[in-house]
């Protein structure tokens, strides 16, 4: 049985946690030196010792684990998993019965009532990503869950969580056959390749599904479109299926460039017909620019992070300055899709960012539509920062 420890939390959080918020903040605990193993089972008390919440001791970010449950007589057993798990499965029905759409997330995280831990679906495959030591040490429940519940061709998983947080090189495969990699899944009726056996990357962000439609079937049809960082190249087929009359790639990444074909052959798409460059996107903009390049659509979806011999970004403080850079090369009338992942800040500080970038360009815009995380990345309404995702759809009207 998992050791279970009690840990005592200020005034401020307790209210938090009554009110149903899910992350254990480091600030929040007032007696640290009892945590000593991740993943030992916690009790919340208050200075009196009276029950809070119960939940696991794992460091993630700025959080030190996850609220489980607020019944103190509940078990975090095979049980409690399996009943989390199946709750989110049922949540996914209408997905798993959708031919046109074969990739998707069936359990994410605090969404459906276990932070740290997300499991994706690749036509038959299962992807567990863990995102604590605390959370792997469970691991054993997750996977004879699974093994009672689905039907799979084969486990893979992502661990997240060396000292910085990042994904830790492995063999990711867990059980069943091993996949024969890059799979074919659809999405939309538009196919992509994975590869879940490769590193951290797939080869597709499933959480910009919607983003990826709404491309394809809106504001591609006789464009010429630039999709920036733009990773395996997902959001160029999107366009190029939906029309567009010319797609440019650019991503710093060397792979970049085959995973790009890759994407382009398995739709069928004559990747010699785009344009795919391998060079920073920074470096791109101002070779645009002296060209005199312009695109009637631009795709604008940086990481959060990020660092190149000569460049260091991130969306948090740079953001304005790249969307600048975006609105000098995209045609009146045209179209920037400006997106981020960037947790640390709500959609309505993205917005100042967006309305300072256009300023400081001296232009004007219009927003024609925003979204989040599509419906299979639940998340509670109530504590809006855990739908990290952020995407606003502009027009350049000057």
């Amino acid at each position: 049985m998992t050791k279970t420890i009690d840990v005592q939390v200020n005034a401020q959080s307790i209210a938090a946690f009554k009110k149903g918020y899910p992350l254990i903040l480091k600030d929040a605990v007032m007696n640290p030196e009892v945590l000593m193993e991740e993943g030992t089972i916690i009790r919340l008390v208050d200075r009196y010792r009276k029950f809070i919440a119960k939940g696991y001791y794992g460091n993630q970010n700025k959080g030190i684990g996850w609220v489980l449950t607020r019944d103190d007589n509940e078990e975090i057993d095979f049980t409690f998993f399996e009943s989390k798990i199946s709750a989110a499965l049922s949540r996914r029905e209408s997905f798993f019965e959708d031919s046109e759409t074969t990739a998707f997330r069936i359990f994410n995280g605090e969404g459906d009532g276990i932070g740290g831990l997300t499991i994706d679906y690749f036509d038959g495959y299962y992807m567990v990503s863990w995102y604590s030591e605390g959370i792997y040490s469970l691991k054993h429940h997750v996977y004879g869950v699974l093994d009672k519940l689905v039907d799979y061709k084969a486990i893979y998983e992502k661990k997240r969580f060396d000292t910085k947080g990042q994904y830790i090189e492995q063999d990711d495969f867990v059980k069943g056959t091993p996949g024969d990699f890059p799979i074919i899944v659809k999405e939309n009726g538009m196919n992509f390749a994975v590869d879940l056996n490769d590193g951290a990357m797939t080869g597709i962000f499933l959480d910009q599904r919607d983003v990826r439609k709404a491309l394809r079937d809106k504001y591609s049809e006789g464009k010429h479109v630039l999709n920036t960082f733009s990773y395996t190249g997902a959001f160029s087929v999107a366009a190029a299926l939906g029309g567009a009359r010319e797609t440019t790639s650019v991503d710093l990444a060397k792979r970049s460039l085959p995973k790009t074909i890759e994407q382009f052959s398995v739709n069928g798409i004559d990747y010699e017909a785009q344009n795919i460059k391998v060079m920073d996107v920074f470096d791109y903009f101002r070779y645009a620019k002296r060209h005199e390049l312009k695109f009637d659509v631009v795709v604008l979806d940086p990481p959060s992070f990020a660092r190149s011999k000569k460049y260091t970004f991130s969306t948090a403080k740079d953001y304005p300055a790249l969307l600048q850079d975006a609105i000098a090369i995209t045609e009146k009338n045209g179209i920037i899709i400006a997106s981020t992942n960037n947790a640390s800040f709500s959609m309505k500080k993205f917005k100042t960012f967006i309305e300072k970038g256009f300023a400081d360009a001296g232009s004007r815009y219009k927003i024609l539509e925003e979204s989040s995380l599509p419906k299979d990345f639940r998340t509670n309404r109530d504590f809006p920062e855990f739908n990290y995702l952020k995407v606003v759809i502009l027009q350049k009207l000057k």
